[in-house]
């Protein structure tokens, strides 16, 4: 039906007769002479119609927005000093010979140049809201990224193998999505959280090298970068270890960013342990575009007498911290009260605060409530550490160290933000060495900090069993601008470890072997060396395209309570289906009550 596409005529179709197809962007009347933006994926084309051709003319003037038409044309340049240089067709225009329209269109519910339309209506027309020119170009580098990454894996001798959709539930960390056999009365499929045990099958296949773009499923708590379903690029490898992936997945990034987005990044990616990360910036995946720290100053508070600094100081699971913001002394005490709401989030019970206005005055140059309470030597040397300068603001916190680290970790983000504090586009990193496991005091037991199919540092099962608190993981992070974009580590090859490892977790033999059976039997049976990671394409597409949330670089995603606008899904099943599946649903409260 078309010729060339609107975005793609240009100077040297001059003369030439072209057949375009799209929706009409916007009609605009100017003297006579009716002009019509016409749109497709590729970008804008200008349409002159001419009275002379009166049959023709007469049909534009009923064209509206959103109508979707063919045009016959000549492309001709534009008049002198009408060049649109923001268009890639802005320097021609096609003169209308021939129109059809195809499809009319009712008055959208919201104009596509509208940027306050809210996302209920967004996701419930997203047909519509798909034609935005920001959401097409998003989709596009969706599909170059996607390009990239495979063109690397095949070149790198990996194999393109799906696992399958409908599994066994496994305790992955977060709910399954389960779906009913009809076959198997009372019996369950899960969705997968994510391949994880059929990758490391398909290395004891022999399929040493294997990747795939999959489709993940997860029931949790939704925010801007989750969603019940989600893809991620999934790779495992047999008889490489961590540098070897680490090495192989950093130079995979950095052709991706190279040929998608023409952008450079810096070789090799800065490496940080856990600990490390944890204690300068407060979280396990900082963005290193921040030039903030977390400075510790818990051995300068033991002895104050200030209860609120002294106390987490003398606590062996307690850490006094501060942050030095650089200028930060013209902050108003409406915005210093703004910042304690904010780390009261993370379950602060304070923010404390010192503005440096002439610190070589020493206390005398200082202002803040706590001064009082400090002894001279300890604010010199809090300055000292600090690196604090004239026009400074230090914030502090002061509790359980899970809870500092939190609070502060946020507040230096924010205040990053805030006060535009970013250095650099891109800051890739990797984050090594995660311990293995994690006490919930609660439950007064040892949980994964990744899965239990990572490898621990430890080369025997029984110093692992006796040690559990100091093992660290074979894991890796790859984090990018403060988001983790990807995630691995070497595996458990050996049935030994892994159920020791069980034990660790407190995972009995017998639910072991009915929810990893046929992993463990499979480990009998000359398992390799094997190791993977996994990244997360939304999450990755997103910091590429400078969207703020994964629901823009997702085609039909659901909203934050998990549903579907555009399809009112999740919905009710008839009664034959639910029979039909040995189902029954509960009776309605109001029927109870009858």
């Amino acid at each position: 039906m078309r010729t060339h596409y609107c975005g793609e005529t240009t100077l040297e179709h001059l003369e030439q007769e072209v057949q375009l197809c799209g929706w009409v962007n916007r009609r605009r009347d100017h003297g006579g002479v009716i002009f019509i933006d016409l749109r497709d994926r590729t970008g804008i084309v200008q349409v002159v119609f001419d009275p002379d051709r009166a049959d023709i003319f007469l049909a534009a003037e009923q064209l509206r927005n959103e109508y979707v038409i063919k045009v016959t044309a000549k492309v001709r340049p534009r008049p002198e000093g009408t060049v649109n240089s923001d268009l890639s067709t802005g320097e021609i225009e096609v003169l209308a010979t021939a129109l059809e329209v195809l499809n009319k269109s009712d008055t959208p519910p919201f104009q596509l140049d509208d940027t306050d339309v809210n996302e209920e209506s967004r996701l419930r027309y997203r047909y519509i809201d798909l034609r935005r020119p920001e959401m097409q170009a998003r989709m596009q580098t969706r599909v170059q990224v996607t390009r990239a990454l495979r063109n690397y894996l095949d070149d790198n001798g990996f194999l393109d193998i799906e696992t399958p959709m409908l599994t066994k539930a496994t305790p992955e960390g977060a709910r399954d999505y389960l779906v009913p056999s009809r076959t198997h009365p009372g019996s369950f499929f899960a969705l997968p959280q994510s391949p994880q045990l059929f990758k490391q099958l398909l290395m004891m296949s022999g399929f040493d090298r294997y990747y795939q773009v999959v489709r993940c499923f997860r029931d949790e708590d939704l925010r801007a970068d989750r969603q019940p379903e989600f893809t991620q690029l999934d790779i495992e490898t047999s008889f490489l270890g961590q540098e070897d992936i680490i090495s192989m997945m950093e130079g995979m990034m950095r052709q991706v960013f190279q040929q998608s987005m023409g952008i450079s990044l810096e070789a090799p990616f800065p490496r940080m342990s856990y600990a490390d990360a944890m204690h300068r910036y407060g979280s396990d995946k900082p963005d290193l575009r921040i030039p903030l720290e977390l400075i510790d100053i818990t051995d300068l508070m033991t002895s104050v007498e200030f209860k609120v600094f002294s106390g987490p100081a003398q606590d062996e699971k307690g850490r006094v911290a501060v942050i030095c913001l650089p200028n930060g002394s013209e902050l108003s005490r409406k915005e210093i009260d703004g910042y304690t709401n904010y780390v009261a989030n993370y379950g602060a019970k304070g923010l404390a605060y010192i503005k440096c206005n002439a610190v070589e005055q020493g206390r005398e140059g200082l202002q803040s409530p706590i001064l009082k309470f400090l002894p001279d030597e300890v604010i010199e040397q809090i300055l000292q550490r600090s690196g604090a300068s004239n026009g400074d603001l230090l914030f502090f916190g002061a509790d359980k160290t899970n809870v500092v680290n939190d609070a502060l970790g946020a507040l230096r983000v924010k205040l990053g933000i805030d006060r535009k504090l970013l250095e650099g586009e891109w800051k890739p990193l990797w984050v090594v060495d995660f311990p293995m496991f994690e006490f919930d005091e609660k439950e007064q037991r040892w949980n994964a900090l990744h899965h239990p199919f990572t490898a621990p540092n430890f080369d025997s099962a029984e110093q692992l069993l006796a040690n559990p608190g100091e093992a660290l993981s074979q894991a890796y992070d790859m984090v990018l601008n403060g988001t983790e974009i990807g995630g691995g580590s070497v595996r458990i090859h050996k049935q030994e470890m892994q159920r020791v490892v069980f034990e660790v977790l407190n995972i009995s033999n017998e639910e072991a072997e009915s929810k990893f059976g046929f992993l463990l039997n499979a480990l009998r049976y000359g398992c390799p060396p094997h190791a993977g990671i996994a990244f997360g394409m939304d999450r990755l597409i997103m910091l590429m395209t400078g969207s703020t949330s994964i629901r823009d670089v997702m085609a039909f995603p659901k909203t934050q309570t998990a549903m579907c606008p555009l399809t009112d899904a999740p919905a009710e099943v008839s009664e034959k289906q639910l029979k039909e599946l040995n189902l029954r649903l509960r009776p309605k409260l109001k029927e109870v009550a009858k």
